[in-house]
């Protein structure tokens, strides 16, 4: 055993490319993490292995390799590009005699020094309570746990289950702070839906410009920087769209391949603007040449917080070093599918402004529907949009209503209450709301 330091920054990397279908940008992915995180990368150390090794991930006579380099370098940490079981993790501190941080525990430090305000700190220590709480079993000699038994249970066992008990405790207190922010947050948004405020949120892969072009946008001073999860907290500003309609955007944190399940469950409550928003314009770093991959992830995560039925309008950013003229991409129906701006020189914003305003707006949906006699929130909702035309009553009790609204309030309404699409004014047929 050892004892563990806690500071330092000088880092070996190890990567292991597992299989045939390794990502070849995975590394230079993950090197870009650690610059973010503050690290001194002093050695990279790539390894080849069809299956992870049970005991180190990385076999035996690499673990050997790497300890040689740790001790060369005097090396404080080794960061792993992969994810660790804890007893991997516990191993390989064992035989480096350094700190091992894989690549979920990298990102979470990223996350604990992004976050400013007091939400984004409660989500962060939520992940890493729940991160570390599989992981007490580690290299520090004090939580050494020795054999159970009559005469044989020492304070290193008293010691784990106090710090277990104590981080329960913990996770259940912060767990209870972020409620009441999440109700919070709730409130904010079910005012906005009664003065029928509509939201776009903006999402995209870390480092594609989100914050910049948010800044752009609203003529505000969010913290922008080359480097990924810039920014973390989620911010919300008017946005001016084309037309007198108000609109709040919302600037959220950026996603990335393999995201910690931790962080996706603790920032549920953040993520909860983009699940709710009525348009999502998912930013894309245009000169990346990984930027299709980039979008599939975008959409993978969105598909995890339930946000994949949001419509969406992709933004081609960045296009003064792709080499891209700003303009608007249409599909074969003239609706607006993707926009080409330069967030950093402003090109093109007059034109995601009125796409904006356009995809927001959208053709309006006119016909009847039929609601249930217990759907009355649903029709009470309806009137308060001003969105009933004409209303009756069926042979079999059911309330029909002929409603105009505009395809994002429909969109919302669809997904938060089951607002079946209506019949058009000239069908027969109505639609039923159950």
């Amino acid at each position: 055993m050892f004892d563990r330091p806690e500071i330092g920054s000088r880092a070996l990397i190890v990567h292991v490319d597992l299989g045939p279908a390794a990502d070849p940008n995975a590394l230079s992915e993950f090197r870009e993490l650690a610059r973010s995180a503050g690290a001194e990368v002093l050695e990279v150390l790539s390894h080849k292995r069809s299956v992870p090794d049970p005991r180190y991930f990385v076999g035996g006579g690499k673990a050997e390799e790497i300890a040689e380099s740790a001790e060369y370098h005097k090396a404080d940490l080794v960061l792993v590009n992969h994810h660790l079981s804890p007893s991997q993790e516990r191993n390989l501190e064992a035989r480096l005699k350094c700190r091992v941080l894989d690549r979920t525990g990298l990102i979470l430090d990223i996350f604990a020094q992004r976050a400013q305000t007091h939400e984004g700190k409660l989500q962060v220590e939520l992940a890493q309570l729940t991160h570390l709480s599989t992981r007490l079993v580690r290299g520090w000699t004090h939580l050494e746990r020795q054999k159970g038994g009559i005469g044989l249970r020492g304070p290193g066992e008293t010691q784990l289950e106090m710090d277990r008990r104590l981080i329960g405790q913990r996770i259940k207190q912060v767990s209870r702070r972020l409620e009441k922010v999440r109700k919070q947050r709730d409130q904010g948004r079910q005012g906005r839906r009664r003065r029928e405020v509509t939201t776009a949120s903006l999402v995209g892969y870390t480092n594609a410009g989100k914050s910049t072009l948010f800044n752009r946008l609203t003529d505000s001073a969010v913290y922008q920087a080359d480097q990924l999860f810039a920014t973390l907290d989620p911010t919300l500003r008017h946005l001016p769209v084309p037309g007198g309609s108000e609109t709040v955007i919302a600037d959220t944190v950026g996603f990335i391949r393999d995201l910690p399940h931790d962080l996706v469950a603790a920032f549920r409550s953040t993520l909860q603007e983009t699940r709710d928003a009525d348009l999502l314009l998912h930013v894309v770093d245009a000169a990346d040449p990984e930027k299709r991959e980039r979008i599939e992830t975008v959409n993978e995560v969105l598909a995890e917080i339930g946000a994949e039925k949001v419509p969406q309008l992709l933004v081609l950013n960045k296009i003064d070093l792709a080499g891209l003229e700003p303009g608007i991409e249409r599909d074969e129906q003239g609706e607006v599918q993707a926009v080409r701006v330069s967030a950093l020189t402003g090109e093109g914003m007059d034109l995601l402004l009125s796409a904006t305003a356009e995809r927001l707006a959208g053709r309006e949906v006119i016909g009847w529907v039929s609601l249930a006699p217990e759907q009355g929130r649903l029709r009470a909702r309806l009137f308060e949009l001003d969105a009933v035309e004409e209303e009756g009553m069926d042979d079999q009790g059911r309330i029909l209503l002929r409603v105009r609204l505009s395809e994002a309030v429909f969109q919302r309404l669809a997904r938060e209450h089951g607002l079946p699409r209506p019949a058009m004014p000239e069908d027969a047929r109505l639609v039923s709301g159950s």
